[in-house]
């Protein structure tokens, strides 16, 4: 079947599926509704229930408006139901339906009751008639939910227990506070609410995955007290308090727990349900603030007096003694940070609050001169230290993006007296201070603690990033040793192989701030520990260049070279890593190619630092008129995706192709594709001297693109980048290069660019060969130069290349969802200039697959097309054929 007739049900099913659900959906959904009316009772058939009550949530769940949701989420968000159903879902006996299955029956048919609750506590509010309908409407639900809570209905089931909390939560999601006040039964909700989800908290080992729905809905409840026009109380005042104090103590029971091994998963390693708690957390916290934060520091007064008095004593305490220490210091440095996050500095009493942030951020800044003295040195190597760690530097992070630069620090006078007057800590360069400090502590003694290393080192490319608090940084003298002293010696992690991959991230940081200042005389020394490891390996005889030594310092040198060459982001700062490196160093990296080519955990950091050395972004490849060194460096590149190319090519395919072959080969066509556009090289010298550096880089490429199957290029979407991105600059600027190939060769590469169409924008490369044919062949006397004459030779023998390209352009705008739509239509204009006849046979191909009803409309389609449209590939008429296109797509898809 062609894509044409493929892409029939692809074009209407949109349309059918809301044919469906105009003409057949609502009248099914109340035949679900008559079926479990007349199936009540304990004597009816279980099965009978069960499909009538999975018929209904599948109409609920239906996708009203074309919005796919994702259906792995639970996030299910308004429901768009259309107003035909309004009379039945204003009817309160459907709502009270599904709450009497809920009562009346058992998993999962209890389930798929609140299931069917939670839609209908989703449905979009224009759906009612009036207030007074919606009222109802909300009435029924708490009603509903306050009876099940009453009775406590259901609920010692997990699965229930978690979809009443989803329904909880949903009623507050699209309901406003205003209305759930004006509910005449809402103190009696509120209340129980209030105490099932203290419940909850207290039993958090059975309720620990619905936590987060509960969390959602009083933080949404308390988000909104400020809007809350209307004089009804909301009780919150007396509830949120003790659910915030309920959950934080739940914390500290899960920490106990863990040591005593009664669970098997510690929450605290569930980064993705502690980040929902925690962002839930603040709006709590800061309702009541004073009161909350009050009981947070009782807490952690004692602990952290005896976490001091132990870092002391010699011996400390026991392992399970000081975990269980960490572990609750961990959840209060969570939530504090959570709390810093949270700050809104237009609230009411921002004066106030700031204070409190004070208190509560000088416990953490007092923990911190603790956790790394005395006997807690040695505990690096426990997993509750390093989570400690790991929440403090969550805690830098938070509280620089709020409290840290200059802006901040003028907006902040509050916080910075209170901790000048609680630890000396007078402003955010000495807070600053700090941090780094720690972080250089946390590099110099985690060894093996890659998630602590990799947080460390993100939290200070952070702070480097910032224009104010890079700036700052380098007045720190912590910063100035790192930056003279980054070596194994000194940071014991870059000689862990297991951190490696950290290492890039390191030295990009330190390259950031080496090059902040415009201070070429710092760059040498700075670069030394790396120019030591250079020689050394230079030094390296070829009977020992295949060892594990050589490997794992390769490895670790080019991770840190590409993180210096990353920093680079000018003409200046580029050019002093070039005049560094070239000619002293490049002989090395070919070297250790041919050496370690069938190694790729020594090419790949190789290939990468080398794709990003030769990437001119921000135009930082400018040299001099009278300079070679983009030539030289082109120069060098070649050599290297020769060697490259050619030794990964003669080695056998093992079973993992992409781990072995492929991902080496896609970095090596990216080196190349970014050479050839980086526009810093004249292409023309390198024939004109006899130089072969081009023709072999274009050799190598082009032979190692044809040597992969063209289904495992399209299999591995970064390869496919890769390489539609290199034919893409080929077909740009080097067409004759292309044009020039066999006939076999040149119908393989025209046959890959159709199917990239498909998958990846690569109709430029599509439109430039069809200009070059159209401007050499079909617009001239006759062919003239070599390369026309070829092409004309090409089109002659595979005359169905460019009508199947032209083909496909035409079912992808017509057929599929089209983002690109600008970048098709110019090679779209290219093919129908080429020769029209074969324009005219696919317009009648395309109809011929068209219902008959509809083919006359479509033909005048068609025609408005070339409306105005010349035999010329000007622009302006290229984007004339664009406006055409838009308005012949939208006309054609419609009824």
């Amino acid at each position: 079947m062609n894509q044409a007739n493929g892409g029939l049900p692809l074009m209407h099913h949109r349309k059918i599926a809301c044919s469906f659900r105009d003409l057949a959906l609502f009248q099914i959904f109340q035949i679900s509704l008559t079926s479990l009316r007349q199936l009540k009772g304990e004597g009816t058939d279980i099965r009978l229930k069960e499909q009538a009550i999975n018929l209904a949530l599948k109409c609920l769940s239906y996708d009203f408006v074309g919005t796919t949701l994702d259906e792995s989420s639970e996030d299910i968000g308004t429901i768009q139901i259309p107003s035909a159903w309004r009379p039945v879902l204003e009817d309160t006996s459907t709502i009270q339906l599904f709450f009497d299955y809920y009562a009346t029956t058992k998993p999962p048919l209890s389930k798929e009751a609140l299931e069917c609750l939670i839609r209908l506590a989703s449905v979009r509010r224009s759906l009612f008639s009036g207030d007074a309908e919606r009222t109802a409407f909300l009435t029924h639900l708490m009603n509903g939910t306050t009876e099940i809570l009453q009775r406590a209905q259901g609920l010692g089931d997990h699965e229930n227990y978690h979809e009443y909390c989803r329904l909880l939560d949903r009623l507050k999601i699209n309901y406003q506070l205003s209305e759930l006040v004006s509910v005449e039964s809402y103190g009696d909700w509120i209340r129980l609410v209030a105490e099932f989800t203290i419940q909850s908290l207290q039993s958090w080992q059975w309720a620990s995955n619905s936590v987060y729905y509960l969390l959602g809905l009083w933080s949404r409840l308390v988000s909104s007290v400020p809007f809350l026009k209307i004089n009804s109380p909301t009780f919150l005042d007396g509830y949120v308090p003790q659910i915030t104090e309920a959950y934080i103590s739940s914390r500290f029971d899960a920490v106990q727990a863990v040591a005593q091994g009664t669970i098997t998963e510690d929450p605290l390693e569930n980064e993705e349900l502690l980040h929902d708690q925690l962002d839930n957390l603040p709006y709590l916290c800061r309702f009541q603030y004073e009161k909350t934060s009050m009981f947070i520091i009782k807490l952690m007064e004692p602990i952290l007096q005896s976490y001091t008095e132990a870092a002391k004593m010699t011996p400390s305490m026991s392992n399970d003694e000081l975990s269980v220490m960490e572990g609750r210091l961990t959840w209060l440095v969570h939530i504090i940070g959570a709390i810093i996050k949270g700050r809104q500095s237009s609230s009411a009493g921002a004066e106030s609050q700031e204070i409190i942030d004070g208190e509560l951020a000088a416990r953490v800044f007092q923990l911190i001169q603790v956790t790394d003295t005395g006997s807690h040195i040695q505990r690096y190597g426990e997993r509750a230290k390093q989570r400690l760690d790991l929440a403090i530097l969550c805690f830098f992070q938070n509280f620089q993006n709020v409290y840290v630069g200059d802006q901040a620090m003028h907006s902040s006078k509050q916080l910075y007296l209170r901790l000048s007057e609680l630890l000396g800590l007078q402003d955010h360069l000495v807070v600053l201070n700090v941090i780094v400090g720690k972080i250089a502590t946390n590099l110099k003694c985690y060894t093996q603690a890659s998630d602590v290393i990799e947080q460390t080192l993100n939290l200070f490319q952070e702070l480097a990033a910032g224009y104010m608090s890079g700036r700052l940084l380098l007045k720190l003298e912590a910063v100035k040793f790192i930056l003279g002293h980054h070596t194994r010696e000194y940071f014991p992690f870059l000689d862990d192989f297991s951190c490696s991959q950290n290492r890039t991230t390191f030295y990009f940081t330190l390259g950031r701030m080496l090059f902040m200042e415009d201070s070429p005389v710092k760059f040498k020394p700075a670069m030394e520990p790396i120019q030591q490891v250079l020689v050394t390996l230079e030094a390296t005889p070829d009977s020992s260049f295949r060892t594990d030594a050589v490997k794992f310092t390769l490895i670790g040198v080019m991770r840190d070279l590409r993180g210096i060459a990353m920093a680079t982001n000018s003409r200046r700062t580029h050019g002093l890593l070039f005049d560094w490196l070239y000619p002293a160093h490049m002989p090395l990296l070919l070297r250790a190619l041919n050496h370690w080519t069938d190694t790729p955990e020594v090419t790949t950091p190789l290939l990468k630092f080398m794709a990003e050395f030769v990437f001119n972004k921000s135009q930082r490849l400018t040299f001099d008129s009278s300079s070679p060194n983009g030539i030289l460096l082109f120069r060098e590149v070649s050599k290297l995706i020769v060697a490259y190319g050619t030794g990964i090519m003669a080695l056998p395919t093992p079973s993992d192709a992409y781990a072995f072959k492929y991902k080496g080969i896609w970095i090596m066509l990216t080196i190349l594709t970014r050479a050839l556009a980086g526009n810093y090289v004249n292409f023309g010298v390198f024939e004109l001297y006899g130089d072969r550096a081009l023709a072999d880089a274009l050799d190598i490429g082009l032979k190692i693109s044809l040597w992969m199957p063209l289904e495992d290029i399209l299999g591995y979407r970064k390869v496919a980048r890769a390489y539609f991105a290199l034919l893409e600059v080929l077909c740009h600027n080097h067409t004759t290069v292309i044009v020039m190939l066999e006939t076999s060769t040149f119908a393989r590469i025209v046959g890959s660019l159709e199917g990239g169409l498909k998958c990846l924008d690569c109709a430029s490369a599509v439109d430039n060969l069809a200009a070059f044919y159209f401007n050499n062949v079909t617009s001239g006397e006759s062919p003239s130069s070599p390369a026309a004459v070829q092409m004309a030779r090409h089109i002659s023998e595979c005359p169905t290349l460019f009508p199947e390209i032209l083909k496909s352009l035409f079912e992808i705008v017509l057929f599929e969802d089209c983002a690109n739509q600008w970048s098709l239509s110019r090679p779209m204009l290219s093919l129908i200039l080429i020769n029209e006849q074969i324009f005219n046979d696919l317009k009648a191909q395309i109809l011929a697959s068209q219902p008959p009803d509809q083919q006359q409309r479509l033909a005048g389609c068609f025609d408005k097309l070339m409306n105005d449209v010349t035999r010329t590939l000007e622009p302006k008429n290229r984007d004339k054929f664009t406006q055409n296109l838009t308005l012949f797509r939208h006309d054609f898809r419609a009824k």
